[in-house]
């Protein structure tokens, strides 16, 4: 009896230890960590001084194959995006999902704005800004251009270059010529096109006029400058990522890219040679920019890592192959810059239109990809029916369940039978309570004469696994769910339900600690789970009783941080095996032990598992 006490006061210890773990390192920075972010992106925009913008930013390498020299230096620091904006010549961007502007100086692709996505759920929030000037804070862009060979005097575009346009609006009608002269025999001339969505397609073009030729490579650069906030989760990428043709998916998060090997002195990183198709950028949460070589070329791709006394620059470009032009010839080289959300629909489709090389992979589907797309996929359909991802999300519940039904009647049917059987199992027991052996292997005898498969029940949790953590993989990287509103107090399924049951779900005028957010849908969901728990026998074991009470009111707290859609789903789809689980223990002539378990919690002695389980008494054969 005393280890059994022991066993069950460390049992609640260690639950509680692992419930307030993963609230504190886990349930609080998922709700501070997005309120911090949109309080940072705020700030930036309205920030009087810049942070972190007085150094250098790495521009195209200066040599090929290595990591070389600035293009040239930084913008000095002018103070705030609007400034940093107006320090240039500027030709506006304006598409449907689009807004922003192209800095003459550099050709910088440097002030992109996201028409269709604000910061918060109010409509009259600001709307995202992705890209930003140099010179302002948190600089954050991208160049192309051309580096010459190593001991070249060539004179070559750079950072400071002014070019000159043809026109002052780029729109997906009307694209950009931009156009520049060396003054030494080479025109330099830039077409920039753009899309209705967030693609940008760059043609390089250089006329050799003079007597001598030349041979350049050309390159793209995602840069950006400052260590930005991130989410810090395993199961989401931030950071430098990139499809680097057959060394495949290549994902550094700027910690990891900051302990690489030097490259060059001061500058951390990593490269891969000789690489054909893919693509090499930066991503957020909902938000990348990459920039995507010729997929019929070979490139080097690099992601590179600079930390000054004002802080960090981080860099993803690919250089490509070098590009002979003999004197009289004009050569081209082509590119393109991702820019926008990483919508689904639009991020697979460039891949199957553009032909780039795993594009896809630019959303972080994670390990159960085989999961978890095919699942976004059916959800995405139903949503377009309905017009409400919670419903599609209930539809999808649904569907799970009836493509598992005949595994999971089998389970709960092998259950039952076992149900049936706790009073021989209790005997048994008893029989050989000193020889753990014996019990066992009688025990084995028990199931293979009554043909029972004694782990049949787990299955129908182990399905819900892979499927609760590909739903939840998509709750937490698709924009398409980001403020995706259900019903009621539920306004984006993609953030914890709202509601909180220490301050009274809002009459009360405090907000309490992040560890205690408890919401309404949490609570509905560990109701159905202890419902659904509550309808087995109690375990003989003191120590697993107590585990098995306390744990609905544990997954409650773990919950309570998890996206509302999440803990939708998994409310539901206790309530959908309750109905199942309740059928079936009927059909199979079980008692159901939710009524006598629930007495049981106010004092009143429930019916035993044995005696639940007993087989009926004779019929009375004495007749009148």
């Amino acid at each position: 009896m005393k280890e059994d006490n022991r066993n069950l006061l460390l049992a609640i210890v260690m639950s509680v230890v692992v419930l307030l773990g993963w609230q504190f390192f886990y349930g609080v920075p998922q709700m501070e960590k997005q309120k911090q972010i949109a309080q940072q992106n705020q700030q930036a925009q309205s920030q009087q001084a810049p942070a972190g913008s007085s150094a250098p930013a790495p521009g195209a390498p200066g040599q090929p194959g290595t990591s070389a020299a600035p293009g040239a230096a930084a913008a000095a620091a002018v103070g705030t995006r609007e400034q940093a904006l107006a320090a240039s010549p500027r030709v506006r961007i304006d598409t449907p999902k689009i807004a922003g502007s192209i800095s003459l100086t550099g050709a910088r692709i440097d002030d992109v704005s996201l028409k269709a996505y604000r910061e918060t759920v109010d409509p009259k929030s600001p709307h995202i800004i992705l890209l930003s000037p140099l010179g302002g804070p948190n600089a954050y862009y991208s160049d192309f251009g051309w580096v010459a060979a190593p001991g070249s005097n060539v004179t070559l575009p750079n950072a400071t270059t002014v070019w000159t346009a043809d026109n002052e609006v780029l729109t997906p009608a009307k694209p950009l010529t931009l156009s520049w002269d060396n003054g030494q025999g080479l025109t330099f001339r830039r077409v920039i096109s753009v899309d209705d969505n967030a693609m940008f397609t760059i043609r390089d073009e250089v006329e050799n006029k003079g007597g001598a030729a030349v041979s350049l490579f050309p390159y793209g650069q995602i840069v950006r400058q400052g260590k930005p906030a991130t989410l810090g989760y395993y199961v989401l990428h931030e950071g430098l990522v990139g499809n680097l043709g057959d060394q495949g998916l290549q994902e550094y998060t700027y910690d990891k890219i900051d302990k690489e090997p030097l490259l060059t002195p001061g500058t951390t990183g990593k490269s891969w040679k000789d690489v054909v198709g893919g693509f090499v950028g930066i991503t957020d949460k909902y938000w990348a920019a990459a920039v995507i070589p010729d997929q019929q070329r070979k490139y080097e791709g690099r992601y590179s890592a600079v930390q000054t006394g004002t802080g960090h620059t981080y860099q993803a470009d690919f250089l490509g192959e070098a590009i002979a032009i003999a004197p009289g010839a004009t050569v081209t080289s082509n590119a393109r810059l991702f820019a926008g959300a990483k919508e689904v629909a639009a991020v697979d489709g460039y891949e199957k239109n553009l032909g780039i090389k795993r594009f896809e992979l630019l959303i972080d589907w994670g390990w159960f990809y085989f999961i978890t797309k095919p699942l976004f996929f059916v959800l995405d359909w139903i949503y377009k029916h309905v017009g409400n991802f919670g419903v599609a999300i209930l539809i999808v519940t649904v569907l799970l369940k009836a493509l598992f039904f005949p595994l999971a009647n089998k389970s709960y049917a092998s259950m039952a039978k076992m149900k049936a059987l706790q009073p021989e199992m209790t005997a048994i027991r008893e029989r050989y309570a000193d020889d753990k052996m014996k019990q066992q292997q009688a025990l084995m005898e028990l199931y293979k004469t009554q043909k029972i498969n004694p782990v049949a029940g787990c299955w129908p949790v182990l399905l819900q696994i892979p499927v609760f953590f590909a739903l939840y993989k998509i709750l937490f990287i698709t924009i398409e769910m980001r403020h995706a509103p259900f019903f009621g107090w539920i306004h984006d399924l993609a953030a914890p339900d709202p509601t909180n049951l220490f301050n009274l779900f809002g009459l009360l005028p405090f907000t309490p600690p992040a560890f205690l957010h408890l919401g309404a849908w949490p609570i509905i969901m560990g109701i159905t789970m202890f419902i659904q728990m509550k309808m087995n026998p109690e375990p003989p074991d003191p120590v697993q009783k107590m585990m098995f009470t306390w744990m609905p009111v544990f997954f409650t707290f773990l919950l309570g941080s998890f996206p509302a859609g999440l803990v939708i789903y998994w409310s539901w789809n206790n309530l959908l095996s309750v109905i199942q689980q309740g059928y079936i223990m009927r059909k199979n002539g079980v008692k159901i032990e939710l009524f006598d378990n629930l007495k049981g919690l106010f004092g009143k002695k429930p019916a035993t598992a044995g005696a639940a389980a007993a087989p009926p008494k004779p019929a009375n054969t004495n007749k009148k």
